[in-house]
């Protein structure tokens, strides 16, 4: 098999390591939806899978878009956005958006996909998707290929149908999708909660256990 080009192969304990030049490796990331329109304009939808959270109070996350894509004008002029979690229900619309510009398709209507009003946005958020996520745009970094945009969260809003009767929201059990190395894999089994390595175990509730047991 032929190795990468720029690579140098190491020993580590028996196993072997290979040295990559620089590039973008850090997977699994989310990948999203992110919802746009200016006055005058249809709505349009730009798949990103490099989005992140970066502040809890206020709250605020991040967006990256290369500045010849059709929706970097959009979120620049409007300083608006919506992020649309996505679901296995939604990952051929998802990749859809990603590859087609909404200069050639109405991507809403191509995909099936419903606009609807959100509370604290003048863009529409995504329906379909378990989980909307309005944004106002505080700031744009110029990086290099792609520009930074950072938002404050002004409102969220999700699906009710992900709610039980004690008012949680069972929002991994919706199918989300990642993306890692240029393939979507939804999430699966269930490793730990936060906090499980330190947390400290009921002695009771397990002497109860072994009696069931």
């Amino acid at each position: 098999m032929k190795q990468p080009k720029y690579s140098e192969k190491k020993k580590s304990d028996g196993a072997e390591k290979i040295d990559w030049k620089p590039g973008n490796m850090l997977y699994p990331v989310p990948v999203v939806m992110v919802s746009c329109k200016r006055d005058g304009e249809k709505p349009n939808i730009i798949t990103v899978a490099w989005a992140g959270t970066i502040c809890s109070t206020p709250a605020m996350l991040s967006i990256s878009i290369r500045p010849e894509r059709y929706s970097y004008d959009m979120i620049k002029e409007t300083g608006e956005f919506v992020v649309n979690l996505v679901t296995r229900d939604q990952v051929r619309a998802t990749d859809y958006c990603g590859v087609k510009s909404g200069r050639d398709v109405d991507k809403f209507q191509q995909m099936k996909l419903t606009p609807f009003p959100l509370k604290n946005s003048n863009v529409p958020g995504i329906k379909e998707c378990p989980v909307n996520i309005a944004c106002k745009v505080t700031e744009i970094k110029h990086l290099g290929s792609h520009d930074l945009f950072l938002a404050e969260v002004v409102g969220v809003t999700v699906d009710g149908s992900y709610m039980d009767e004690k008012n949680k929201f069972h929002l991994n059990q919706a199918g989300l999708v990642t993306y890692s190395h240029g393939e979507y894999f939804e999430l699966g089994k269930r490793l730990g909660s936060f906090g499980y390595s330190v947390r400290k175990t009921d002695k009771k509730s397990s002497a109860r256990r072994k009696k069931r047991g």
